[in-house]
């Protein structure tokens, strides 16, 4: 990815890749802040495409949303999303009994908890999503993806296997070998879908094609993370398709940076485009597990939330740990990533929470130190990748500029071509 000549750079297109991690999104929503201040710009400024599940999906969603007076500008700052968490947290996350009972749902051995109150554990998410449902709401009112003012990727798992071949290209496309090869390889379960709405580059093809869905409903799928909330039911619509059905749960069961650049952004971006990846964690909580543990938790054990989930953080993170090298190779001096563990195990000192639901206030002064420390010890990183982002703004407005300029000559070539011919 070397410039094509000295007085010729390569055109640059930045991703920006946000974890999810619930309750977490709060120290992306810091670094981005900070990232802010130091470029006097908004995020949507100065990034191309918006990317990444859950909370980090209600982080781009509200980073690239349309001021509704001043439609070419974004609405909110990252500072406003700093509060969003601070304000809704406790009400999204309420500290009541039954978080309690989260350790508690395979002890067998606890006579207290009624059958009653087990059998609403297991039927139900965990929490209430209206109170999700109501925060999101007020937050993008009657948006809809197709109105993101930068592109957005929102990534959701649909459990319904019913719609698997929406996407399909259409007779004559001239791709047939891509409905060929997707057939061969698909069955009808449930399949990982990026929502899209691709603003960088012209859209072509029906693999870029926008759906007719509401930002609410794009990012409460993606947040609908299994124990926790229930899966979210919605509908949208491909230009050309008819209405279709979506059973969506979290994005965060398929979707990470590497596999977010190999199935969603390196596809986007121009074969001539210098990419950029900037990568803003929410913690690392993958923790390591001795044999003689693994052993013992039996078939249960590995479910069980006593024991942290072992197996579904191993689900969660499988594919990137596959994936990681070839990811970094890729992009080489061109990946910025700010993270870090939030294990006991890292060694660190007040470090936060790897709950995702832990909205306390101890816990909300712990993630804005630690997203303080995160950026302190990566200053030199931060400075680097804000005089890249203030600089791909710079291009955007020249690009603007020149356009304009080339607007306003061609009408007036037009204008004296037609008076000529008039005549």
């Amino acid at each position: 990815m070397s410039n094509t000549n000295e007085h010729n750079p390569q055109k640059t297109t930045i991703a920006l890749f946000t974890y999810g991690g619930g309750m977490r999104g709060l120290i992306p929503a810091h670094i981005m802040s900070r990232i802010e201040d130091k470029t006097g710009l908004r995020m949507a400024d100065m990034v191309d495409i918006f990317t990444g599940p859950s909370t980090g999906a209600i982080l781009n969603a509200a980073m690239t949303l349309r001021h509704p007076e001043h439609t070419s500008s974004p609405r909110f700052r990252a500072r406003h999303m700093v509060k969003f968490y601070e304000r809704e947290g406790h009400k999204i996350f309420p500290a009541d009994r039954f978080r309690e009972f989260r350790g508690i749902v395979h002890d067998f051995n606890n006579r207290t908890l009624k059958l009653n109150q087990l059998n609403w554990l297991f039927r139900h998410g965990h929490y209430d999503p209206s109170n999700l449902g109501r925060a999101l709401k007020a937050l993008y009112g009657q948006a809809r993806l197709s109105e993101s003012l930068r592109t957005l990727v929102i990534p959701t798992y649909n459990l319904d296997g019913e719609q698997l071949r929406v996407l399909e290209t259409d007779e004559g496309g001239g791709h047939d070998w891509v409905a060929r090869g997707r057939a061969s390889l698909d069955d009808y379960g449930g399949h990982a879908l990026w929502m899209s709405n691709i603003r960088h580059i012209a859209q072509g093809g029906p693999s870029l094609r926008t759906p007719d869905v509401s930002l609410y409903d794009a990012v409460m799928a993606s947040c609908a993370a299994p124990t926790y909330f229930p899966c979210h039911h919605f509908k949208a619509r491909y230009p050309g398709k008819k209405e279709i059905s979506y059973t969506g749960i979290d994005g965060c069961v398929f979707d990470n940076p590497c596999v977010s650049y190999l199935g969603s952004i390196r596809k986007m971006v121009p074969a001539e485009n210098k990419l950029v990846m900037l990568v803003l964690g929410t913690g690392y909580t993958n923790k390591a597990i001795k044999k003689d543990d693994w052993n013992s938790y039996g078939a249960l054990g590995v479910v069980d939330p006593v024991n942290d989930l072992p197996l579904i953080n191993i689900f969660f993170h499988a594919a990137e740990s596959a994936l990681m090298e070839s990811f970094v190779d890729d992009l080489g001096r061109d990946l910025y990533v700010f993270n870090s563990s939030i294990l006991p195990e890292s060694g660190r000192t007040d470090i936060p929470s790897p709950q995702i639901d832990d909205a306390s206030p101890e816990n909300l002064e712990k993630m804005r130190l630690f997203s303080e420390t995160l950026m302190e010890e990566n200053s030199g990183q931060m400075d680097d990748i804000c005089h890249i982002l203030a600089s791909n703004r710079d291009r955007r407005e020249e690009e603007r500029r020149q356009s304009s300029i080339g607007d306003r000559v061609k009408k007036y070539f037009t204008f004296f071509g037609e008076r000529e011919t008039v005549e």
